[in-house]
């Protein structure tokens, strides 16, 4: 990386983590992606392989700074257990999550959070789950800072609300246990998406009656 792709990382990052970042990267010779907003995940990590041989790191682009912040750190803990571990260890095993730990609580001491925020960073820091969106205190607090005032999430929704996801149209057909049973007309296929996945709602037609189980279900977000 050089000092113009250190100012792209300027673009996502809170200007006080920058630095470290750019040095993190640099560090693990990472290979540092940020891209589109994608359906099943956050970000994620690639050990070397094959003709990569290096390791692959990526943020979705449309993440508020604070959030881009901690998927980052969330998947530069997973290049650390697997340096340290290989594939021996679980995905979000106690080794990654001490990795995840080791990064991320020094900045609560460096005061980067807002009040709010570093508090429930502090209370994530007690309890690490396997994803940000699946700690849905968390998550919610995350989701003060996004920047498009046209987003809600989908729980605000009523059954039968279509809204827009990565510029495709859904419709919320019923909630589950813990997440909501979606149709995307275009297709005619079903997708789960978490309850705080930020959306931009259309309008809520009359409520359309369920379609059968063979239809094929796909999960959305996950780190």
């Amino acid at each position: 990386m050089n000092n113009s792709e250190k100012e792209v990382l300027a673009q996502y990052l809170p200007g006080k983590v920058v630095n470290t970042v750019y040095n993190w990267i640099i560090r693990y010779k990472i290979h540092f992606k940020i891209t589109r907003s994608r359906q099943t995940k956050l970000g994620d990590y690639r050990p070397p392989a094959g003709k990569f041989p290096y390791h692959r790191i990526t943020v979705n682009h449309d993440l508020n700074p604070y959030a881009f912040f901690i998927t980052f750190i969330h998947e530069l803990a997973h290049l650390l257990t697997y340096k340290q571990y290989g594939s021996r260890v679980k995905a979000h095993g106690k080794e990654w999550k001490n990795h995840y730990r080791r990064l991320l609580e020094p900045f609560l001491e460096k005061n980067i959070f807002p009040e709010e925020l570093h508090n429930t960073v502090y209370q994530h820091l007690q309890n690490i789950r396997a994803s940000s969106q699946t700690d849905v205190n968390l998550a919610r607090t995350l989701m003060q800072f996004n920047k498009n005032p046209d987003e809600t999430v989908i729980e605000a929704l009523s059954p039968g609300s279509f809204f827009l996801f990565n510029n495709r149209k859904f419709q919320i057909i019923k909630k589950l246990r813990k997440r909501y049973r979606c149709l995307e007309p275009e297709t005619q296929r079903y997708f789960l998406f978490q309850p705080l996945t930020p959306v931009h709602p259309l309008f809520q037609p009359e409520k359309i009656s369920d379609k059968k189980e063979t239809n094929q279900v796909q999960s959305n977000r996950k780190n």
